[in-house]
């Protein structure tokens, strides 16, 4: 699942990428220090992304009762907040900062640039049984120059987007979406909800938005570049030059002439809780790990319907959704990664933190195996997330969640394809300053046009002119195609 937070680091993640591609590449690894405890132990420092859990202290009383029995540390986990994790994350990079784990960012251009340990011989002894876990698309997604510099959480190798609807409305008002498969195919049911709840946003989007297609994106969703995997997918195309997604945008613009998007949306920051009636449907990145729709349902603590529009791919960007990586500054990097395995493989720890402790927060269903009921205070903050902690499939089962849709899960996953530029990781050292000036020339228009405030077929002509003749457009574009032809080559 996709919820608003983790789409906002999208586009958090974008201005790190421009910050760190302007800065100095010299990582010198001076500012090392080992932290201990009071009783002597060594610590793992490690940071994470998000809202820090109320219990943190509590929760990792409990995990490092196990970390420290089968590791001999123990594991601080320091929390930044969503909005500031890119740019204090690449401050901490570029000065050297001592610290041993953190969630990746610009984990490909970091890893090039030396910020991350070489994590490839480690995978052989104190990550061995944590390799072995992980579905081989990770290896290949998160392999740069030959070597592994990452330790994904195994969960949604593959995704697809959806649309989520609000339950309870679509009850409410009795709309059937059982044939919704597109954009196109959303208008009778938002000018149903434009009609009989106008006080609830009919398509909830903000100013990050960007229509989903079956592209893949060699470097960011900030520039235009992408693969398309419906077309010839040997080329690097620009998406504003394919036309079912300028088809999508023409869809869009009608969708907020007709006020079922927010007015203000090509600004607009507003997230909407999924427990509440303020919204009727947005688009959320649902994987096999998620069951459905149960995990939605279980968050939003109603039943949401999802349909999928998009094909499930296995891709760099369901690769490297939730790296983890050991500092080149870290003087205890062995021990970081023994403590990255037993988080990836220790069931009892991994539930202890993703759900909370047992019997405050879930207990399990008698008689049925690995499955648990979650109880009032789970709906607090008073657990870790699982998308960004550890191996999802080591987690119990919620009780809503059906036999048919482990079923269904595993099929997701046995059928999922591969797209053919899984594993190409663009250097960006060659052309880093023209995709800086490429990513600022799209911001002056790329909200207003993803979001349908304008009309596309008069906005994009202006967009294409402009890049097109500041020539930084154009020299990315060359080399991108330049590398992906190189790996292409390189799989034959």
């Amino acid at each position: 699942m996709k919820n608003w937070k983790k789409f906002a680091l999208t586009s958090a993640s974008v201005v790190a990428l421009a910050a760190t591609l302007a800065a100095c590449s010299s990582l010198t690894g001076e500012k090392k220090s080992s932290a201990k405890s009071e009783d002597g132990k060594t610590v793992i420092k490690m940071y994470q992304i998000g809202d820090k859990p109320d219990n943190l202290d509590k929760l990792l009383e409990n995990a490092n009762k196990i970390i420290e029995k089968k590791t001999g540390v123990k594991l601080d986990i320091q929390y930044i907040g969503w909005g500031e994790y890119g740019d204090k994350m690449n401050v901490m990079v570029q000065s050297g900062e001592n610290f041993d784990i953190a969630f990746a960012q610009n984990y490909v251009i970091n890893a090039q640039k030396g910020a991350y340990a070489d994590l490839t011989d480690l995978y052989k002894k104190e990550g061995k049984e944590l390799y072995k876990s992980l579905d081989p698309a990770y290896i290949k997604g998160n392999t740069v120059n030959g070597k592994l510099y990452a330790v994904p959480v195994n969960a949604n190798i593959t995704s697809a987007q959806h649309f989520a609807f609000n339950g309870p409305l679509l009850e409410k008002y009795g709309i059937d979406v059982s044939n919704v498969n597109s954009y196109e195919d959303l208008e009778a049911a938002l000018k149903t909800i434009k009609e009989k709840a106008p006080e609830t946003t009919p398509f909830a989007i903000n100013k990050d938005f960007v229509p989903s297609e079956n592209f893949d994106y060699p470097v960011t969703n900030e520039l235009p570049f992408v693969i398309d995997l419906k077309g010839d997918a040997t080329k690097v195309v620009n998406r504003y030059e394919v036309p079912r997604f300028v088809e999508h945008l023409k869809t869009l613009h009608k969708y907020y002439q007709a006020g079922y998007i927010p007015q203000d949306v090509a600004t607009s920051d507003t997230s909407y809780d999924l427990q509440t009636d303020t919204w009727f449907v947005r688009e959320e990145t649902v994987g096999p790990a998620d069951y459905g729709n149960s995990l939605l349902s279980r968050v939003a603590n109603r039943n949401i319907t999802i349909r999928p529009f998009i094909d499930f791919y296995k891709k760099n960007q369901t690769a490297q959704v939730a790296n983890f990586i050991i500092s080149n500054t870290s003087k205890n990097k062995e021990k970081a990664m023994e403590v990255l395995n037993v988080l990836n493989t220790d069931k009892e720890l991994l539930n202890g933190l993703v759900y909370g402790p047992e019997g405050e927060n879930w207990e399990k269903v008698a008689g049925k195996e690995d499955r648990v009921k979650v109880l009032k205070p789970y709906n607090g903050n008073t657990h870790m997330s699982g998308w960004n902690t550890g191996n999802n499939w080591l987690l119990y089962l919620n009780e809503n969640v059906t036999d048919e849709q482990v079923a269904e899960s595993k099929k997701t996953l046995a059928e999922a394809k591969e797209s053919p530029a899984l594993g190409f990781n663009f250097n960006t050292e060659p052309v880093k300053s023209e995709i800086t000036a490429v990513i600022n020339t799209v911001k002056q228009y790329s909200a207003a046009i993803n979001t349908g405030t304008v009309d596309p077929e008069v906005e994009i002509p202006k967009l294409m002119d402009k890049l097109k003749s500041e020539g930084a457009y154009d020299k990315v574009l060359k080399e991108l195609q330049k590398q992906y032809d190189e790996f292409l080559a390189s799989k034959k």
